[in-house]
């Protein structure tokens, strides 16, 4: 009788603290994650003394709590986009409602996109194709095919135009390779032909990877540079480890080589001690960079705890010394000048993915705030931050709970609209009919 009594009080727990401690990106096809062993002992989490530490569920609960997710429901009827040919002409500002309409249908795990001088947009399947929204309808053929290790969260991930993409026709991706029994990540640099992807220019190579924790986001910086984030790839204590390329987030020149007012002498690592970040933006009129990154999971018995950071050159974001805002190894963390989250969603999940600012777009009401996706999260989140001596987060706003399901893209389009993806086929989702979208932000007609 007691130990029924006990495991009532567990989930009773467990559904106040409102903490959904299933992967942040659980593997596709429903393949429960392997426990991967890290290659240092981990220390044992000691949560500050206003805080009790969240109870870790058995794989049989948190299967259940999986399956039992609420469907996705299926949005208003879809609206025709404006054509690629129309989209230089930015709207004017406005405080207009915001309207949301489809751009395509029928994408397969969309996880990043970007959008070419002539109007065109480019979209990255996580499978490996590359897939063009050209005149607002998407070619039913990929016009490049990558071949990745598409398995649990990896595969085709990251994508960025070279900056002179109208001359040069190049474009940077980032995605997952097997390498005998290892799971590498890799940038790379291909030119676009009639005959698809050529002339593949390998830039940082045999980044630590695995079914989880991959990062993938790329994006050229105000100064001209490639950033990428990576994942621990599930073994936490690569993210403070100098002499790996896991967790951190990386800066490099877009020929490969190391940037010389990088922070570390002869090294990639912009920023180091992050789990999974996925998410990058900077912000207009200041190029203060932001990341969105994945919190824990069960990982040290914590979870939740997703971040938004402010990214400094050189900074240490604390993974796994801190997790969001609490202290999980206080000798170690005591060591270092960690740097605390800007916003962190304590005992909630977002799983943030991709991120961007609304800048120069019609809804003026939005100008200058920063949005983010929620993987398990569901929403888009808008937060209002400050200027580049703070950068703080000032206030938030959740949109379109529930009504798109797992979002993942976010990118600001030279139309000034606000475009993002959905990400409901990729194993964790309830896909509707018309999954996985390219959606889009204006005001409303």
């Amino acid at each position: 009788m007691f130990r029924w009594v006990l495991l009532v009080s567990l989930i009773v727990i467990l559904a106040l603290v409102g903490c959904d401690p299933v992967a942040d990106e659980a593997p596709g096809d429903g393949i429960a994650i392997p426990t991967i062993t890290p290659t240092e002992a981990e220390p044992t989490a000691t949560l500050r003394p206003t805080e009790t530490p969240t109870p870790t569920p058995t794989p049989d609960e948190a299967e259940e709590q999986e399956t039992n997710e609420t469907p996705t429901p299926t949005p208003t009827p879809e609206a025709t986009p404006t054509p690629d040919n129309e989209a230089a002409a930015t709207p004017e500002a406005t405080e207009a409602e915001p309207e949301v309409e489809v751009v395509a249908t029928g994408l397969t795990v969309p996880w990043a996109l970007d959008f070419a001088p002539d109007g065109r947009i480019f979209v990255t399947e996580r499978g490996g194709n590359l897939r063009v929204i050209e005149n607002g309808q998407l070619r039913a053929d990929p016009v490049g095919q990558v071949s990745v290790h598409a398995v649990g969260e990896g595969g085709l991930m990251g994508l960025a135009l070279d900056p002179d993409f109208g001359d040069n026709q190049w474009l940077y991706v980032m995605y997952t390779y097997a390498e005998g029994q290892q799971t590498r990540n890799r940038i790379s640099r291909f030119t676009l032909t009639d005959d698809g992807f050529t002339d593949e220019v390998i830039l940082v190579d045999a980044i630590p990877g695995a079914r989880i924790h991959n990062g993938g986001r790329l994006i050229i910086g105000p100064d001209g540079t490639l950033y990428a984030t990576t994942g621990d790839a599930g073994v936490p204590s690569l993210a403070q480890d100098m002499g790996s390329l896991a967790g951190k987030i990386l800066r490099l020149n877009r020929d490969g080589s190391v940037p010389d007012d990088n922070p570390f002498d002869g090294s990639y690592i912009y920023s180091l001690g992050h789990r999974n970040p996925q998410g990058l933006a900077f912000q207009p009129g200041t190029d203060v960079l932001f990341s969105t990154e994945h919190g824990p999971t069960g990982d040290l018995g914590l979870c939740c705890r997703d971040e938004l950071n402010r990214i400094v050159p050189g900074g240490n974001y604390g993974w796994p010394y801190v997790s969001g805002t609490d202290i999980v190894d206080p000798e170690r963390a005591a060591e270092l000048d960690l740097i605390d989250p800007i916003f962190s969603s304590g005992l909630d999940t977002w799983a943030p993915a991709g991120a961007a600012f609304y800048d120069q777009g019609p809804l003026s009401q939005w100008q200058g705030d920063l949005f983010f996706g929620g993987l398990r999260g569901r929403h888009l989140r808008r937060v209002e931050l400050g200027g580049a001596d703070d950068g703080e987060h000032q206030d938030d706003e959740v949109l379109y709970s529930e009504a798109y399901g797992r979002i993942r893209a976010v990118r600001m389009g030279p139309d000034g609209y606000l475009y993002f993806t959905t990400s409901n086929r990729d194993g964790r989702g309830t896909p509707a009919q018309n999954d996985d979208r390219v959606l889009r932000i204006g005001p409303a007609q």
